[in-house]
Parts: structure tokens; C-alpha cells; sequence
């Protein structure tokens, strides 16, 4: 479960109730193995104040992902580019042509 807080006053309020529960229920956390306070990067889009947008990077891993050499290897392909579809114009045009590489009956050159 991924929980997003609005500030760090409101992180520490959440945390503290965790703990809380925790101790009440006497179950404990080995601290050595928790960390807190980490920004993690996710597959999502980034929201900015002028819009939404993909991820850079992920344009990046895209714009550079090797070259299929058979059909699981476009279907893998597909996969990730369907993910990030809603900002590729013209996205079903050019999945199209990939799509039919994976059917049975297509060979695939």
C-alpha cells in the first residue's frame, strides 16, 4: 500500500500512530532494518504546475530499447510502451504494426 502525504508534519503524524499500533499490540519493528524519510521514483507520470507529463527518463528507456528480435521480445516492448500510451500521439497506428508481428499466423521478420 503507497500512502502520500502533504507535508512532513503530517509524515510524522502517520508514522507515530503506526508505532503506536504497534506497541499496543506489542509488535515490534528492528529499526536497523527500517528506513524512512526516502524519495522513491515510480512509473507514474510527472505532475507539475504545467501539466502532466512522462517521465523523462522513462522517454529515455524507451527512445533506447533495443531492438526486438522476436515476438516476446515486442510483446515485452509493447508492454512498456502501452503503459505510457496516453502520451503518444498516434500510439494505435504505431502499435498496430508491432501488434501484428505477434500474432501466430504472422511471420516475423
Amino acid at each position: 500500500m503507497m500512502i502520500y502525504w502533504r507535508t512532513p508534519e503530517e509524515y510524522i503524524h502517520h508514522l507515530r500512530t503506526v508505532l503506536e499500533a504497534l506497541r499496543k499490540n506489542e509488535l515490534y519493528a528492528k529499526f536497523s532494518k527500517c528506513e524512512f524519510w526516502l524519495k522513491v521514483a515510480f512509473l507514474g507520470p510527472v505532475v507539475s504546475k504545467e501539466g502532466v507529463s512522462m517521465d523523462p527518463q522513462k522517454i529515455e528507456v524507451v527512445t533506447n530499447w533495443p531492438r526486438p528480435k522476436n515476438s516476446i521480445e515486442v510483446k515485452s516492448f509493447l508492454g512498456l510502451a502501452g503503459y505510457h500510451r496516453r502520451f503518444m500521439q498516434n500510439f494505435s497506428r504505431i502499435a498496430t504494426l508491432l501488434t501484428n508481428l505477434i500474432r501466430k499466423v504472422a511471420k516475423y521478420e
